[in-house]
């Protein structure tokens, strides 16, 4: 009975949609189409609607996708342009700053009036109670033992024996067992420029407390040592005390930055014995 019932009702529903399929298969909208056609022609329309936002949504996703990962490379491709240019300019400054040290040099060793040869650091010492540094000259280029090292800055030092063919050793001025006869421009006051273990490294004795120096005045070698040629800069007074003894306390501050030394011109003339002060004047 059951069953019946269900039969009867299935198909009674049939009947009812099959007549309202008929009727608006018949019966025409005010534009003229039939209402069936309307109505599945909305409903699929807004099915391809729908179709094609989603269509739409995951191209432009892939769109970007793509696009992004272009710019990506583009911005990882600028980096490495911008990386190599900033490489580029370093060498181009250093360049630079290479050819202004050398003609600084070869300014040097015009105006010195004396045989000079060239060279480049090429090594310090780690050992700190000793300060020098060795440059590529030597004996194959007529360098001997204490010639006199020069930089457009001022005195450096003297060769050290013993002098390889083709590198040899300067001890700094500022070594603790150098030294050099000195005088200050300004005045002609003479005395010794002695390496010291201090800040200033240089110290400057056997000047005495009559004596008119004063801090600023440029101090030059004498030439009375007998190294060093007479008149290049050694430094600048940096302190001038009357001394308890006969002598002042003087500080000097190196012409030249020992920390970024690099070429120096050594002055191809052998050492001469040392001569008194008054002579050297």
């Amino acid at each position: 009975m059951e069953e019946i019932r269900k039969r009867t009702t299935g198909f009674f529903v049939g009947v009812i949609v099959a007549q309202v399929i008929l009727v608006s298969w018949q019966v025409q909208t005010k534009s003229g189409v039939r209402v069936l056609s309307a109505v599945a022609f909305e409903t699929f329309s807004r099915v391809q609607f729908a179709t094609a936002a989603v269509v739409n949504g995951v191209r432009g996703t892939w769109g970007n996708y793509f696009a992004l990962r272009g710019v990506r490379a583009e911005n990882a491709d600028l980096r490495r342009q911008v990386a190599d240019l900033q490489v580029k300019l370093q060498a181009e400054h250093a360049l630079a700053e290479r050819s202004a040290r050398l003609q600084e040099l070869m300014d040097l060793k015009t105006q010195a009036q004396l045989p000079t040869v060239a060279a480049e650091v090429i090594a310090g010492n780690p050992d700190p109670t000793m300060r020098t540094v060795t440059i590529n000259r030597g004996s194959g280029d007529g360098i001997q033992a204490d010639m006199a090292v020069i930089a457009p800055g001022g005195v450096v030092g003297r060769i050290i024996g013993p002098v390889g063919r083709h590198a040899a050793r300067v001890q700094l001025i500022v070594d603790r067992n150098a030294a050099a006869g000195a005088l200050s421009e300004r005045t002609r006051a003479g005395g010794m420029i002695l390496g010291a273990e201090a800040n200033p490294p240089l110290r400057m004795d056997l000047v005495s407390n009559f004596a008119d120096v004063k801090p600023g005045d440029n101090i030059v070698t004498s030439g009375v040592d007998g190294i060093y040629p007479k008149g290049y800069l050694i430094g600048r007074v940096e302190r001038s005390d009357h001394g308890g003894g006969l002598y002042r306390t003087i500080s000097v501050q190196p012409a030249v930055d020992f920390a970024s030394l690099e070429e120096v011109l050594v002055v191809l003339e052998p050492p001469q014995p040392a001569v008194r002060d008054e002579a050297a004047k």
